[in-house]
């Protein structure tokens, strides 16, 4: 596995942040813009047709981020060569966890170093979106979470033989791969590296998932005893029947956690 980070530029910043200020999301994808760039009027935007809501965008961002293509470039240099320092260790893990070479995949994973807060993934295309303002030890735990991500659809793809069209929000199948990061990540050789590990550190899930209750026991509970007593794709069949069992109960407290954030 291989991560190679860039500076993508300022058309991919802007298109990134306008993915999460279409109107339509929770504020729990919106906030963060709004918390990180208080430039942004959010009432002014929510008056904006799609059209004038991206011209008062680019209007907004295209100073921000000039400003900043300096210290975005120097972060490129620092991410790259932090996760260079790591990357034996981290395949190390990798293959443990999912029963693979991760040596052999995904050499060409792209970390796009942008304005955007809220770091998407895009599983097809083999890149994922990182906030500048991570400190190298950041950006390789935000990056040590969507690797989890490329290699858990690889196998379950490879096992249930079904479409990655079926791995995005709000599907059940990429809730669980949300879920399942925090068990695999337990793996010292990953916690050591990632500074949003565990819980007390922030965590390194969405943090609707800490408090999420089935059945009177911890969701996350649950998934780590399903991950430890099994192999990886015996893990898999368990964990998402789990989920559809009370599919209803996930999706209402997401549903509850994101409207209040």
């Amino acid at each position: 596995m291989n991560i190679t980070y860039k500076n993508p530029g300022y058309d991919h910043s802007i298109d990134s942040i306008s993915l999460f200020l279409t109107g339509d999301e929770t504020p729990f994808w919106s906030e963060p813009i709004f918390h990180f760039y208080p430039q942004v009027d959010k009432h002014a935007l929510s008056n904006c047709n799609h059209t004038e809501k991206h011209k008062y965008l680019n209007d907004v961002f295209r100073g921000i981020y000039e400003n900043l293509r300096e210290e975005i470039d120097k972060k490129v240099i620092c991410y790259n060569a932090h996760f260079q320092n790591h990357k034996g260790q981290i395949e190390d893990a990798l293959s443990d966890a999912f029963g693979v070479d991760a040596s052999t995949l995904f050499n060409d994973l792209t970390g796009n170093v942008i304005l955007n807060p809220i770091g998407p993934r895009f599983l097809k295309e083999r890149y994922f979106d990182v906030f500048y303002m991570n400190s190298e030890r950041g950006a390789l735990g935000v990056s040590l979470h969507e690797a989890i991500h490329y290699f858990w659809f690889y196998v379950w793809n490879g096992h249930f033989g079904d479409s990655y069209d079926e791995y995005e929000t709000p599907s059940l199948k990429w809730i669980l791969s949300e879920m399942v990061v925090e068990a695999i990540m337990s793996d010292e050789r990953l916690s050591s590296l990632n500074p949003y590990f565990p819980k007390a550190n922030g965590g390194c899930i969405y943090p609707y998932f800490q408090n999420m209750i089935a059945n009177g026991t911890p969701i996350l509970d649950t998934i780590d005893t399903l991950y430890r007593r099994n192999s990886i794709t015996d893990f898999m069949e368990e964990a998402y029947a789990y989920c559809l069992k009370y599919e209803n109960e996930i999706r209402k407290h997401i549903q509850m956690e994101e409207n209040a954030f």
